[in-house]
Parts: C-alpha cells; structure tokens; sequence
C-alpha cells in the first residue's frame, strides 16, 4: 500500500520569536511523524558541523546552477552567503509519508505559499513587540545596531501575519507548541 504523502508545514515569524524552541517542543510528538528540512547552504562547514545533519554544503558555484535549475524551494543570501531547501530533498521525505517542517524566513515562506499551495503557514507571533524586545536584548550576543536591525526587521515580518492560514502567540512555549501539534494532527486527518 502506497503510504499517504506528507504535510509541508511552515513555520515562521520574527527573529527571537521562539520558533526553535517551539519547534523542538513539538517535534517530541513522535506520532507526528516529523522530518526538520535540512537546508543547503554555500557558507563554509564551522567546527562540529556534519553534512547532511547541519546543512547540505555547497560551493557558491553549486547554489547558482540549483537556482538556474529550479532546484530549490525558497531560498535567500544572507552575509555572503546563500542559504536554501532542496526541492528534491523535501519532495523524497513527503512522498515517504513524513511531514516536513520548514523553519524559516517570512521572504521564504511566501515563495513556499506561492510554490506549494498545500503547504500549511503558520506564524508565531510575540505576545508584543515589548516582549520581543526583551528576548532579543536578553540574548546579550549583539551590539546595539544589531538588535535595531532585528527589531525594524521584526516590524516588516509581523505585517506579513494575514498571510498565512495559522498564527500562534508564543507567550507560553508548551501552549504554543500544543496549538501547532493539533494543527498538524487535524491535517494529517485530511
């Protein structure tokens, strides 16, 4: 028996948000039957990394010809750098019954919608823009340019948040990540 082919689902929302965290809360749930999409990359391998668990590593020359091909999914440069998902890699754990989760930027997500209109979008938003703050000043990693780049970059996601199906407050991350596993569990019934 051909297994039913696997959900897309889409998480994004600002920077300091909480979407990792809620993701590996979720992600638990081993009846959701989850695979975290790997993405592809031409930055440099840092110290520890491992292919094909951190990221898929390739040259700048590699990234260009998959996205002359049609290759990727969504993808964005970031310091240099191209960042994206296989489109190959997502399709194989899909039609392997597994539902695969996208983390990633707001940009990415709408090329996702436009791609995939099956894809299931959901935006985690912070209980304020107060709140945001305080997370992103709490890390204490970046310098005060930085963090005003985050939050102006905030400000532009959060007016995207009419565009995906689901949106989710992360003010309590068990509650959150509750919300998004009954998401996938009502679409997996479909």
């Amino acid at each position: 028996m051909m297994s039913k082919r696997g959900l897309l689902i889409v998480i994004s929302g600002p920077s300091g948000v909480g979407k990792g965290t809620v993701r590996a809360e979720f992600m638990k749930n081993e009846d959701l039957n989850i695979a975290y999409s790997i993405s592809m990359t031409s930055r440099q391998k840092r110290p520890g990394e491992q292919e094909g668990v951190d990221y898929f590593y390739v040259t700048r020359e590699e990234f260009e010809k998959a996205i002359e091909e049609g290759k990727l999914l969504e993808w964005t440069e970031f310091v240099g750098n191209y960042y994206g998902t296989p489109l190959e890699y997502v399709n194989k754990l899909r039609d392997e019954g597994k539902n695969v989760v996208l983390e990633i930027e707001v940009e990415g997500a709408m090329n996702v919608k436009n791609k995939c209109p099956d894809a299931i979008m959901i935006f985690i938003t912070p209980p304020s823009m107060e709140e945001l703050e305080r997370r992103i000043r709490g890390r204490r990693t970046e310098a005060e340019e930085i963090v005003q780049q985050r939050l102006a970059k905030a400000e532009r996601e959060m007016t995207y948040v009419g565009q995906y199906k689901y949106v989710i407050c992360n003010e309590d991350v068990a509650l959150a990540a509750e919300l998004i596993t009954v998401i996938i569990r009502r679409n997996m019934e479909k």
